[in-house]
């Protein structure tokens, strides 16, 4: 794995050199163009010092075929002269997106500018002076931003407590230290489980996973790996046969999309040379041979093994991992109880610039039988996923025009085999505000809605709607029963999300002018390669083709069954028999 990252690092310096502005009089002059939009920029993902880690990767390891290349040395001297002019005076960078004089963006790029300053400076070639003179200075003058900057979101803070790790060790500062506890103090919030705040598998449960690791060895505070170690563990369980993350339920931006274990690769191989553990270290090969590149500046894997040499053999192991299991997760988590201390918090359920993600711990099921894998999950607006083989069926969602939009499960319970689940959603009226509670402007010629005290108004006629979803194995697949009451004549739809890869076949389909289809009745064949699934339970009991505030997905296949309250709603699923004989 190692020969394959030099090799691709390689890939990587040409298409940075492709990118670079060489051109004197321009404002990106010494940066590399970020191909998405077309603009040079310091940031941690798509921007120069990206690019900068490859480049330096390559000049200090003599298995490149760059090492100590001058040509590289000098775009490398343009590309820190680049990140020095669009530093902003308070140390700060702005990464391109919505995030502007952003700390936690500056952390990113310090925690890996800082690591790869560390490699050049090891390097004995007096030529790498002048870059390494630039890169100290930008790092140097993080180190305001880092003392008194703030986040957006949970992860963030372990973002800066590594950055403010490496500023440590680099400059002897006992203020980053102190600003580091400060973060620290606030608690892991991860369940017992192994659940991070944001449930997000695809991105940012490894990147805190990542710091936590840099910060429990630059500050000195091992315990720091044990929130680590539980998030490992969980992730064992939320990776799909092919080696595709489960991101159904995420709590961020990666959301129903396709990512791969490659990000857990660092983190999965530190801690199993730390724990000498198969179990982790199984994981780490999985996680190494999804990677197609080192990784962005922040977790560049490949600096990240020619600081740390050990790292590029991990032991060898017999055990194989788990390919049948079931499993609850967050199943004995408080979470109730957590959520009923929010009102003493003091900020009624706001904050700005980012969520207060209150799904955190909610129940997630995760079962797999070899090739076939199945998430079941609350507080998301699907419940239902699963993979056969090649087949993908993304999402099941319930909608309903009650309170418009997705109707997401609150509770999941066993059952002696099978889930149910439960949601409810409430909604009413608001009476007038009383007199002696109204402000002056009501007696102007202008009273402006938005200074009345609405929260004041007493609620009236409030509705309740409750439904349930019960999943049940079945011997040939899975069955879904779906139930409903009061209010009556409530329009339902229940959405099938398909990969945009297979084919859909039979059943009585009528397509939609959004590219949908709407099921009537027969049976209903998804298929993709030699694996395929069936359904029964179609139905057109109204003509909508969407719910309002339900926003369907793009580049999937999507078929609709809609109904009205009171229901008893059965979908079954059956499976191809043919995936034991491919095992």
């Amino acid at each position: 794995m190692y020969k394959q990252l030099v090799d691709s690092n390689d890939k990587a310096v040409e298409r940075g050199l492709s990118r670079q502005v060489l051109d004197p009089n321009s404002r990106y002059y010494g940066g590399t163009i970020d191909p998405y939009t077309g603009i040079a920029w310091v940031n941690h993902t798509t921007g120069t010092p990206t690019d900068m880690c490859y480049w330096g990767a390559a000049l200090a390891n003599p298995d490149s075929s760059y090492y100590r290349n001058e040509e590289l040395l000098h775009r490398l001297l343009l590309a820190t002269e680049f990140v020095l002019r669009n530093q902003h005076e308070d140390g700060s960078i702005s990464p391109g997106w919505t995030n502007y004089h952003s700390p936690p963006d500056t952390a990113f790029v310090v925690v890996g500018y800082a690591q790869l300053y560390q490699l050049l400076q090891q390097q004995d070639w007096e030529k790498l002076q002048p870059v390494l003179d630039n890169m100290r200075l930008f790092l140097e003058r993080t180190v305001p931003v880092m003392l008194t900057g703030g986040c957006h979101t949970p992860n963030h803070r372990w973002v800066l407590c590594a950055a403010l790790g490496f500023l440590h060790q680099l400059f002897d500062l006992e203020e980053t230290v102190k600003r580091a506890e400060q973060w620290l103090a606030e608690g892991m919030d991860i369940t017992p489980d192994g659940e991070w705040t944001e449930r997000s598998n695809g991105i940012y449960n490894a990147v805190s996973d990542m710091m936590l690791i840099h910060a429990a060895r630059l500050l000195n505070r091992p315990e720091l790996l044990e929130p680590v170690r539980l998030n490992l563990r969980m992730m064992v369980y939320l990776v799909h046969p092919t080696g595709e993350i489960v991101t159904d339920y995420s709590g961020r931006q990666d959301l129903g999309s396709m990512h791969d274990l490659s990000p857990y690769y660092l983190p999965y191989a530190i801690l199993a040379r730390i724990d000498q553990d198969p179990l982790l270290a199984n994981m780490a090969k999985w996680a190494g041979d999804s990677l197609t590149d080192p990784g962005v500046c922040s977790v560049n894997s490949l600096i990240r093994l020619l600081l740390e040499p050990e790292l590029q053999e991990i032991y060898e192991v017999e055990d194989e991992l788990p390919k049948q299991y079931e499993i609850m997760l967050n199943e004995h988590f408080a979470r109730e109880g957590y959520l009923q201390q929010m009102a003493s918090a003091g900020h009624y359920g706001h904050i700005s610039h980012s969520r207060m993600h209150t799904d955190f711990g909610a129940p997630v099921a995760r079962i797999r039988d070899h090739a076939t894998s199945i998430t079941i999950m609350t507080e998301v607006p699907s419940f239902f996923a699963l993979r056969h083989g090649s087949v993908r069926l993304l999402a099941v969602q319930l909608a309903s025009y009650f309170n418009p939009g997705y109707v997401p499960m609150q509770q999941m319970d066993r059952l002696p085999a099978g889930y149910r689940l439960r949601g409810e959603q409430k909604k009413g009226y608001y009476a007038p505000i009383t007199a002696d509670q109204l402000p002056e402007t009501v007696k102007t010629s202008t009273s402006p809605w938005y200074l009345l005290p609405h929260q004041n108004r007493e609620l009236t006629h409030e509705q309740t709607f409750r439904t349930s979803a019960e999943v049940v194995p079945t011997e040939k697949g899975w069955k879904l029963e779906l139930s409903g009451d009061e209010p009556e004549e409530v329009m339902m739809q229940l959405s099938f999300v398909f990969g945009d890869e297979g084919e859909l076949s039979s059943g009585e389909l009528l397509e939609t002018s959004g590219g949908h289809y709407l099921w009537k009745g027969g049976t209903l064949r998804y298929s993709c390669g030699e694996d395929w699934i069936e359904l029964t339970g179609g139905e057109m009991g109204h003509l909508a083709a969407t719910v309002r505030e339900a926003k369907l997905p793009g580049r999937c296949k999507v078929v609709l069954v809609n109904f009205m309250t009171p229901f008893r709603k059965t979908i079954d699923i059956r499976l191809s028999p043919t995936m034991a004989a491919k095992l």
